[in-house]
């Protein structure tokens, strides 16, 4: 039986790097692994108690814990490590050990995709040390293997970094196929009786807290040249909704976005939805676009990310330009195409998604694990442990 190691953060149901962790241990355990966690309170040894998102507060706490489980939460990993040698471990943020590190973003090439100068990005102490860390862990060998979640990811790593120690794997993230899937006639009704839609209306989605990087403001300045959409917003907090509902208004169309916040129940408003669009400036994955897909929803996305690899013109989606006429165009275009043409391209959406599910996932990282394990087994005993 594998035995493998998750070094996270924070592990659990939901998004970002704690949800994939915790969608590869219920995967991981249910082929049959054993799993265990690292986290920042086993590093700890005591739970965090969490503060309110989105204040200075909370994030100056952010930067610290960041540090500390970068710098004491390796050691600890180390030791943590030492005491299980027969075990894989997959590490996802912070800590600098591991057999395999999941990159889920690179900091420099996302800074530098919204236009910021080598100036800004290095003025800020905590940037500086992200990169000085992961110069650490990506031209050493701290890890015998790096796993990027797209070829662009990979890319990106390379055009960093220089020359990469560890071996680079892509495996993208998954999506759990029976919680996004096509609504039922029954459960679309209801979803867009919620909001008072009809039947008729095609209603376009963009979800994101980043509004600036995912590039709301693309969707928002499109439909100027997509009179036929409505546009709903997911995600967010007070001020940029703000500062976003503002801009609508400005360019003419506050009445046909409605931003809802954040919201838990992402399948549900995914229903009351025609297609996602996503004119985002840097990802290195973009888990929300196959979450779409298998939702049945076609995507309009900027080739970034996982996107270029997954979204084909005319069968499940366009990929676009990050321009408000190029994305507003495809708005319109799939607010007016025939319904018989609409739904093939919501067939397409799903198909495309379902070769990605967490199990299938979860199996690439077990397999990787399993030839890990031979290589260690005729490796120098001071390699092993990574």
């Amino acid at each position: 039986m594998t035995r493998i190691v998750q070094i996270v953060p924070f592990i659990g149901p939901g998004t970002g790097v704690a949800g994939v962790a915790w969608h590869l241990e219920q995967e991981l355990r249910a082929l049959g692994a054993t799993v265990e966690q690292f986290t920042f309170d086993s590093a700890r040894r005591r739970r965090m108690v969490p503060w309110p998102r989105n204040t200075i507060l909370a994030r100056i706490r952010g930067g610290w814990r960041m540090i500390w489980f970068s710098m004491v939460g390796t050691r600890r990993a180390k030791r943590f490590l030492a005491e299980r040698p027969d075990a894989i471990s997959i590490c996802h943020n912070n800590v600098v050990a591991g057999d395999v590190y999941v990159n889920h973003g690179v900091l420099l090439a996302s800074m530098r995709a919204r236009g910021r100068s080598p100036w800004r990005i290095y003025r800020n102490p905590v940037h500086l040390f992200i990169y000085l860390r992961d110069r650490i862990r990506y031209r050493g060998h701290a890890h015998r293997v790096a796993v990027c979640l797209s070829e662009g990811d990979a890319d990106d790593l390379r055009a960093t970094y220089g020359p990469i120690g560890p071996r680079i794997e892509v495996i993208p993230n998954g999506v759990d196929l029976d919680r996004f899937r096509p609504p039922t006639a029954k459960e679309r009704t209801s979803a867009r009786a919620e909001f008072g839609l009809g039947g008729d209306e095609r209603v376009g989605v963009f979800v994101g807290h980043e509004f600036s990087r995912k590039g709301l403001s693309f969707a928002i300045r499109g439909l100027a040249t997509a009179p036929s959409t409505l546009l709903m917003v997911i995600g967010g907090n007070d001020d940029i909704i703000a500062e976003s509902h503002a801009e609508a208004i400005e360019h003419g169309v506050g009445d046909r976005v409605l931003f809802l916040g954040p919201r838990a129940n992402l399948p549900d408003l995914l229903a009351a939805c025609d297609y996602f669009v996503f004119p985002s400036a840097y990802e290195a994955n973009a888990l929300v676009v196959l979450e779409a897909l298998a939702a049945g929803l076609p995507v309009i996305a900027t080739p970034v990310g996982f996107a270029p690899e997954i979204v084909r013109d005319g069968v499940n989606g366009y990929l676009v330009e990050r321009d408000p006429e190029a994305v507003g165009e495809r708005m319109e275009e799939l607010a007016t195409i025939d319904d018989e043409a609409f739904a093939a391209l919501s067939r397409g959406a799903r198909a495309s998604a379902e070769p990605y599910g967490w199990r299938e996932v979860a199996r690439r990282y077990l397999a990787l694990a399993e030839q890990l394990l031979a290589e260690r087994s005729t490796a120098p005993a001071d390699r092993a442990t990574g």
